[in-house]
Formats: structure tokens, sequence, C-alpha cells
């Protein structure tokens, strides 16, 4: 009698391999599983990468989410898995999964107030290392210090990432004081920004052209001064997500202040000025 075995074919498993890796073993493993050359998939991170960040974030997500050749578990799935045990790998990983998914959703990486979500991506995944790494031979004190200035880091990141966004913060523009004081209409730009800080634009010495000069000035956290010549009609619309607008005799704080003064002329001055934390102040200078 004759007995007819089927042999049942191997299931084929994604994994980051061990091999074939040059960081995590992302590329190499994608290469494996759909049997193409891992050169295919490097490109395609570095060019998601150069279009405006996102390769890095999706390399970091593969990186968590896929597990490690040999290994039955991805770093997430232990995370969750001993969340009880240890939560603090759980901690970390939803630092990382909120970053990314912040970054990804903002579709770019600078020179905005992305950099912190970036930072707090590096603090979640400080975290997840340190957990894992912590069943040796690591004294405890120096192993709770470590973790004590990681959570001090990480809750300081998030805060300034959470400030950065609500108040629409671009760090590329600058941080301190910055004072402009043009000397004639062709030295007038049409837009002024500081991510923090105070900035300073004296008009009073300039001669505006016929018609209306258009300027848009804006901080992320900080002070806006802004002088306008004595003699100019002046239309202006100023506003703070919190904080207080000032245009001359005119005063409003609090939660989304804004004011509106409206004017009409040959040559008309239109101010755009906001604030996203702090001070706004238009004043006239002196005759």
């Amino acid at each position: 009698m004759t007995e007819n075995t089927t042999a049942q074919p191997a299931v084929k498993r994604l994994e980051r391999s061990r091999s074939d890796r040059m960081l995590a073993g992302v590329g190499g493993g994608l290469a494996r599983y759909f049997e193409l050359n891992p050169a295919f998939f490097r490109v395609g991170f570095v060019v998601l990468t150069l279009l405006g960040g996102a390769g890095i974030l999706i390399y970091l997500a593969a990186a968590l989410v896929i597990p490690d050749e040999g290994k039955a578990d991805s770093i997430a799935a232990e995370a969750l898995r001993e969340r009880r045990e240890r939560p603090w790998q759980l901690i970390g990983l939803s630092l990382v999964a909120v970053a990314v998914a912040v970054l990804l959703s903002r579709a770019t990486l600078w020179p905005r107030g992305d950099a912190a979500w970036v930072l707090v991506l590096l603090a979640g995944a400080v975290v997840l290392w340190t957990q894992r790494r912590a069943g040796g031979a690591r004294p405890r004190v120096l192993r709770g210090l470590a973790i004590a200035a990681v959570v001090v880091l990480v809750l300081t990141l998030a805060a300034a990432a959470a400030v950065a966004t609500a108040f629409h913060v671009n760090v590329g523009n600058g941080i301190g004081t910055r004072t402009y004081v043009p000397a004639a209409a062709a030295d007038v730009h049409r837009s002024y920004k500081l991510g923090i800080g105070r900035l300073r634009l004296d008009l009073s010495g300039v001669r505006l052209p016929r018609g209306e000069t258009d300027i848009d000035a804006r901080v992320g956290i900080g002070d806006l001064d802004v002088l306008v010549p004595a003699d100019a009609a002046v239309r202006v619309k100023g506003d703070a997500q919190i904080g207080s607008v000032d245009v001359f005799e005119r005063h409003a704080d609090g939660r989304n202040a804004d004011l509106k003064v409206e004017a009409a002329g040959r040559r008309v001055l239109v101010l755009h000025v906001r604030a996203g934390l702090g001070q706004v102040t238009v004043e006239r200078a002196v005759r």
C-alpha cells in the first residue's frame, strides 16, 4: 500500500536580514521576500528621503514592525506583549509612533518645528534601546538614572514639539533679536519672519510709493514691533494666537486676539502682523 504524502510548501516570512544589511536590514529583508535586488529598495528609501524625508520615517517604521531574522516578534510586538512587565518599552514605542505619524502627515522634515518631532522620535528610540538592553548586568542605579534622564528629555522635547506645532514655529526663520531699518521704499521687503525672539521693523524713514505697499511680518514666539511713518495711511490686520495686539491706540489680548485698522489714501501701507505666542505692537513715529 502506497502512502501519498504531499510536501507542504515553506511559508515565506518577511524578516530583517542579518547577512545583507547596511542599517537595520530592512532593504535586505524586503529584497529576499520579494526576490528582488536590495538596491531597488535602498534607492527607493533614498529617493523618498530626498523628496521630503518620508524615506527615513518609512524605514524606521519598518524596522519597528518587521522582526529581525530568526526572531519570532518584532520590536513593536515585543513592546506590546511585555507592556505590563516593562511599560517603558510601550512608552518608547508610543513616542516613536506619534512622532512618525506627525512627521508623515506634515510631509517634510526641515526646517520647521518638525525638528522637535524628530528629537521626540529619537528619544522614543532611546527608550526602546534602553529597555531592550536592560537584561544584562548593568547596575540598576545607573539604569534608573538613564531612564530618568530619558524621561526628562522626552517630556521636554514633547512639550517643545507641541508648542512648535500649536504656534506654527519655524525655527528655520531664526532665533534671537532682529532689527530692520530700511532707508527707502526699495529696501522694504514683502515679508519679515522670525521663529523665536524679538523682531523690530522700523519704517519711519521710508517714503511710500503711490498705491499700496504690502508687508507681512510674523513671529512664532516672541514680540513683534513695527514703527510706521508719521504721516502714512496705514491699514493693519494684526493678530496673536495667544498674547496681545496693540495698534496705535487700540488694544486686544487673550486667545486669538486680533485688531483691524482701515485707512485710505494715495499711499497706503498695508500691514499683516502676527504672533503665535507673544505681543504685536504697531506705533507711529514721532514727527
